[in-house]
């Protein structure tokens, strides 16, 4: 059965869908102002429709920021964890447990597209689908980074570790650091929801925790902005 389209919204990740071969488009909705802005980013495109700003807007979330542009598409179609671990691809990866914010799960593509993640896994339930939203946050990295969707988190951690993963939960109350923990590219750094935190069942599957040092003054970060600064000192990590 083919999946419903989606419309992704903004030039950054439209930009990023037309330039990904795997995006089956159906056609680009742009207004006059941002067809001659683009220019030649648009110009071998030929399913163009014109379309005016506010008729662009009503068909979007409340809110969206469109910048001109709009795309009426299929969701990607992306691998299952099994397909994706056959293909050795050496490289750090997220676990997501349970984030729901649509924002939140475009940011964390963003940063894991920024510093070379292989792939991002999230649940099939309590998380986020594929949506213009997310990939307006992501900013083109929805189209670099596989967006995996797993039944059950623990078999997954699971899988990973057979095929020599580390598993590594951030946890505010880990007694060691990121930065302390011996990791190389075959790590999985596993991220808890917004306010609740790392399950304890994953807490529990997780080969160790680990924190990222702040100061007393605030108790945790968005967890948008965590993966950030856990992504960056993986990067730096593996790079030096």
């Amino acid at each position: 059965m083919s999946k419903m389209p989606l419309m992704l919204f903004g030039k950054h990740a439209c930009l990023a869908a037309l330039a990904n071969p795997m995006r089956k488009i159906k056609r680009v909705l742009v207004t006059k102002n941002t067809q001659a802005d683009l220019g030649k980013a648009l110009a071998n495109v030929k399913n163009i429709t014109p379309i005016d700003g506010q008729k662009l807007e009503s068909m979007l979330p409340p809110g969206s920021v469109h910048q001109g542009i709009g795309m009426e598409c299929k969701p990607l179609a992306q691998p299952s964890l099994q397909d994706w671990l056959r293909q050795n691809i050496e490289k750090p990866v997220l676990m997501l447990d349970q984030i729901s914010d649509p924002h939140n799960v475009g940011a964390i593509l963003r940063s894991a597209a920024a510093f070379d993640v292989g792939a991002v896994i999230a649940t099939d339930r309590n998380a986020p689908t594929e949506s213009g939203v997310m990939a307006k946050a992501a900013s083109g990295a929805l189209e670099i980074v596989p967006l995996i969707t797993v039944t059950n988190l623990v078999q997954a951690m699971e899988l990973l570790k057979k095929a020599g993963y580390w598993t590594a939960g951030l946890d505010s109350a880990a007694k060691q650091a990121l930065h302390e923990a011996k990791l190389d590219h075959k790590t999985a750094l596993v991220l808890g929801a917004e306010g609740s935190g790392l399950r304890r069942l994953s807490a529990e599957h997780c080969d160790f925790l680990v924190k990222l040092p702040m100061s007393d003054r605030m108790e945790s970060l968005n967890v948008s902005n965590a993966a950030a600064i856990a992504l960056y000192e993986l990067y730096r990590k593996l790079s030096s």
